[in-house]
């Protein structure tokens, strides 16, 4: 079974190197690493291009224009060639040492997606940010009585599938609109969702954040865009 682990990142100097040597250090399954840059403005590129010349199995693509986390995404999905797609931030607020508990449904079970859950019980999670946490559980109860799903974490960074999975819907959404597109498409086909426990380590504003009470609407009207109308 062969991974593919997309990479969306945006002005990420400061974690991206980190990120990607955390992610080579799982080996429990073959895997390709696909980082697609948004555009950055910082000095993400240069790290990105010295981390692909050392290591023959990440991949990376750079778009001309800032497009935003949906449009990353499409990009990584149109290239992916793993038999399961796995989304992984570029910011360090999601530790690929879950990967593990990420990939066993697919092995031990009939999932077809594995979204993992800040809300089960990690091994650890960061505590702040108490109206993120409010406004999540808002769009995920919304999520839930939409598509008679009973999930705890709609807006987790952590998403995989089964790559016949996610190329049979079309992404839309160019920001952080992709993940309830995402969530409400693939319920409505009826695939098998499950959920897992992972680690989380949240980000302050001070230290890169770039998600807002915007997305949060957005994300919102995107639930009932398409549930309803698509």
């Amino acid at each position: 079974m062969k991974l593919s682990i997309i990479i969306p990142c945006f002005n990420e100097e400061k974690t991206i190197k980190i990120l990607v040597e955390k992610v080579l250090r799982y080996n429990l399954h073959e895997k390709e690493i696909i980082i697609v840059d948004d555009c950055s403005k910082d000095k993400s590129r240069d790290i990105i291009q010295l981390l692909a010349k050392n290591n023959s199995n990440i991949r990376y693509f750079f778009l001309e224009k800032n497009l935003g986390k949906g449009g990353a995404l499409k990009k990584g999905f149109n290239e992916a060639n793993g038999d399961i797609i796995l989304i992984q931030d570029a910011d360090l607020e999601y530790d690929p040492k879950d990967y593990p508990l990420l990939m066993k449904p697919f092995e031990d079970t009939d999932a077809d997606i594995v979204y993992g859950s800040r809300f089960l019980g990690g091994q650890y999670v960061r505590l702040h940010f108490f109206w993120h946490y409010l406004a999540n559980k808002i769009l995920t109860l919304t999520t839930n009585v939409v598509t008679n799903l009973n999930m705890s974490d709609m807006e987790t960074g952590y998403k995989v599938f089964k790559k016949e999975v996610i190329k049979s819907i079309t992404i839309n959404e160019k920001s952080f609109g992709v993940e309830p597109e995402i969530t409400v498409k693939l319920a409505k086909k009826k695939y098998i969702f499950y959920e897992v426990p992972i680690s989380y380590r949240g980000r302050s504003y001070e230290e890169g954040k770039k998600i807002t009470l915007k997305d949060a609407f957005l994300a919102l009207f995107c639930i009932f865009k398409y549930r309803f109308f698509d």
